[in-house]
């Protein structure tokens, strides 16, 4: 029998037995907090022969992008990890485990055979701690009365309202559709409305219209929940999203959660970790990157959003490679994973997306000059 499509609106009733497995895995032994990504659609899993561990992974240049870390109790992350190694070595195949966080990373700590570097910091809380940090800090409590006073309201929908609902699709559509970038996949996939099964969905609504909605995917192994993504529509009023975080982040201090985050700040500086010996044409490259990228990805503006939240903690992330240095194929093929394999249609994406940004841009500056004029 043909199983149902992993886009399958019935994919929950008729669950490919593969993703089944693997969200069982992740909802008990998930750490990294990107753990549940990997029951995402395009997403590939590798089981430990004793189906006690996954690994979820795309490939990309003869190179295994890994989503995270290996999802394993902690005693076996080791030989996990070298049991995947070594089957993608068979398949003549590298490993890179992308987003890699502490646990991973000290494994590695003294290994001849793996490089590192350092792709930015995520921001974490404990949600009990989270209303005392709103009565701290006044222009954090000014965002969330500007929404209020435009008659903004979040309320938690089922999952069952939130899957493929038409409103939320078109907040996703209208969201999308200002990125500097064609819409990525992989560790960022945006198609999520689909497959809500263990996730949480806080929705604003501004004047019965729904102005943007976040969505929370479990981290189980911390007693807590990842910010996945929260989109909003073009000229939501101000502090819709800070309202929409605040509204969950009680919920989960109401349920004891211990642990919140708000996911990756890519290239962000703010975790404290002693520098590596990366080689100079890669830090001379993300800097690069961090300065000149703003049109594609605004990193600046993303990593100040979450520094306004005031975090209690910034955790390092990392990119982690069984090479004994970092390589540019290592770079490409985590580029070729979040483009689905199609860096250069990517990039003219951008481009495109871009031209049109500023011809709208430019077009706005003439009208308003010629309405000046009148």
């Amino acid at each position: 029998m043909e199983l149902p499509s992993e886009t399958s609106p019935t994919a929950y009733k008729h669950e490919n037995p593969n993703i089944s497995r693997a969200r069982n895995l992740v909802l008990t032994l998930g750490w990294n907090s990107t753990s549940f990504q990997i029951v995402n659609p395009g997403i590939r899993r590798w089981f430990s022969a004793g189906g006690d561990a996954v690994v979820g992974y795309i490939s990309s240049d003869r190179v295994r992008v890994v989503a995270g870390a290996p999802v394993c109790e902690k005693e076996r992350l080791i030989a996990v990890a070298a049991d995947f190694e070594n089957d993608a070595r068979n398949a003549k195949q590298r490993v890179c485990y992308f987003a890699a966080e502490s646990r991973l990373e000290s494994v590695f700590a003294n290994s001849s055979d793996h490089s590192k570097f350092l792709i930015g910091a995520q921001p974490s809380w404990r949600p009990e701690n989270w209303p005392s940090i709103v009565d701290s800090h006044r222009s954090l409590r000014a965002q969330l009365n500007r929404a209020r006073n435009k008659g903004v309201s979040v309320t938690e929908w089922p999952v069952e309202k939130a899957a493929n609902n038409p409103e939320l699709a078109r907040v996703l559509r209208e969201w999308l559709e200002t990125k500097g970038l064609p819409p990525l996949h992989f560790m960022v996939e945006s198609d999520t409305l689909a497959r809500l099964e263990n996730r949480r969905v806080f929705v604003a609504e501004c004047h019965d219209c729904v102005v943007g909605f976040i969505v929370l995917s479990p981290v189980s192994q911390r007693n807590g929940w990842l910010f996945e993504q929260f989109p909003h529509v073009p000229g939501a009023p101000n502090g819709s999203v800070e309202l929409m975080i605040d509204t969950a982040m009680r919920a989960l201090a109401d349920g004891g959660y211990g642990y919140a985050t708000l996911g990756l700040s890519p290239l962000s500086t703010r975790a404290k970790v002693e520098p590596f010996d990366n080689p100079v044409w890669l830090r001379v490259m993300l800097a690069w990157l961090r300065k000149h990228g703003q049109r594609f990805y605004n990193f600046d503006g993303l990593d100040a959003f979450k520094s306004k939240l005031r975090p209690e903690t910034w955790e390092p992330v990392f990119v982690l490679s069984n090479e004994s240095r970092v390589s540019f194929k290592t770079l490409s093929a985590i580029a070729g994973a979040f483009s689905g394999n199609a860096t250069g249609r990517m990039i003219v994406g951008g481009l495109v997306r871009a031209i049109k940004t500023e011809l709208r841009w430019l077009r706005n500056r003439i009208r308003t000059g010629y309405r000046k004029e009148l």
